[in-house]
């Protein structure tokens, strides 16, 4: 089992601390006029473009060599001294940078996450987020509930990326930053030394499939995305070398044959369920019959209580016409598609480890 049990809490610590934040934040919202709660969530969506600003203008990394004093900062920057001195007003409110009592700014540990060379970085997600077409793809979520259909179909969105540089550089580099928050809790949560070849599909840049070489060294892999995603995948970390390979091709004709196991990490909610069964069938015809499929994605709960999965649904509503699915709803799909659902893994992040086996 690849596991890293000092950088990783408990699981049932997490969900603790989670039902407290969850039970908190509800007796706020009972415990407040209802026209006030529910403008506070409306200026969150200030808030969300604040901190673009903030990685707009990469402020974390002109804090990175240390503390600075707002004339300075806004020098570095490029900003008005006084607009700065707002902008970070409203984000040290919310702990992203802090103001030292000699009036100097500096790094608290979410702004750290702005920086590139964070452990986990998050600025182009916040930046890609944020950006103006994500944002007037949102506008028509209006359109979307009352149609049904997307703002911008799942085939149209991934050839926008594909189309226009700009955006796609920025969209692969906030997936690449989205993939490492989960990562280290999917590694800890499966036992990748079972297997001794994996093909990651739609693997990107090859981020998650590199630890996994990483860390179990006598496990091959194979790479396979779009051929233009694939050229851009970084080099194979130390120990890996003549044990990878990247392959391109489209996950909706074929995929490499003959693995011990598939991964499909966050690629069926991209998709509605006839394009997601689709896949899935590519991939069962590539599998031999001992071969294992495992599915990453955030899992939807029973329960009415505040979940990721709930914004990820609409982002997928919006974006692709994909959606999050239930386990139940995921056990279907499988079975559609030629695979039985075996076990449905919960991680220390919200996402879950389902795998399945091709049914006989």
């Amino acid at each position: 089992m690849i596991s890293d049990r000092r950088k990783t809490p408990p699981r049932a610590v997490v969900r603790a601390v989670e039902r407290v934040r969850d039970g908190l934040a509800g007796a706020h919202r009972r415990l407040v006029p209802g026209h006030f709660a529910l403008l506070e969530m409306v200026a969150a969506g200030w808030l969300s473009q604040a901190i673009h600003a903030a990685a707009a203008l990469d402020i974390a990394g002109a804090l990175a060599d240390g503390p600075r004093d707002g004339a300075d900062l806004a020098r570095t920057v490029g900003a008005d001294p006084d607009a700065l001195q707002r902008l970070l007003r409203l984000l040290i409110a919310h702990g992203i940078f802090a103001r030292r009592r000699d009036g100097r700014y500096t790094l608290t540990p979410m702004a750290r996450a702005l920086r590139t060379d964070a452990p986990v970085p998050l600025r182009d997600a916040v930046l890609f987020y944020g950006g103006a077409t994500h944002r007037d793809h949102w506008t028509r979520l209006v359109d979307a509930v009352r149609t049904g259909a997307p703002a911008v179909p799942a085939r149209a969105f991934f050839d926008l990326v594909r189309t226009d540089r700009e955006l796609g550089d920025m969209f692969h580099r906030a997936m690449s930053d989205i993939e490492g928050l989960g990562q280290q809790a999917v590694l800890t949560a499966h036992d990748f030394t079972r297997y001794r070849s994996i093909v990651d599909i739609g693997g990107g840049r090859g981020a998650l499939l590199a630890e996994i070489l990483r860390r179990v060294p006598n496990c091959t892999g194979i790479l396979f995305d779009l051929p233009e995603v694939v050229a851009d995948a970084p080099g194979w970390p130390a120990g890996a070398t003549g044990r990878c390979t990247a392959v391109g091709g489209s996950f909706f004709e074929s995929v490499p044959a003959g693995a011990d196991a598939y991964l499909l990490k966050h690629i069926l909610h991209d998709w509605p369920a006839e394009q997601a069964g689709q896949i899935l069938r590519t991939v069962r015809a590539a599998m031999p019959p001992t071969a294992r499929l495992l599915v990453v994605e955030l899992v939807l709960p029973e329960h009415d209580r505040p979940h990721p999965g709930n914004f990820i649904d609409l982002e997928m509503l919006v974006n692709t016409g994909g959606r999050e699915r239930s386990e139940s709803e995921y056990r279907a799909l499988l079975a559609d598609s030629g695979f039985t659902l075996v076990s449905c893994t919960p991680t220390m992040s919200p996402e879950n480890v389902l795998e399945a086996v091709p049914t006989p």
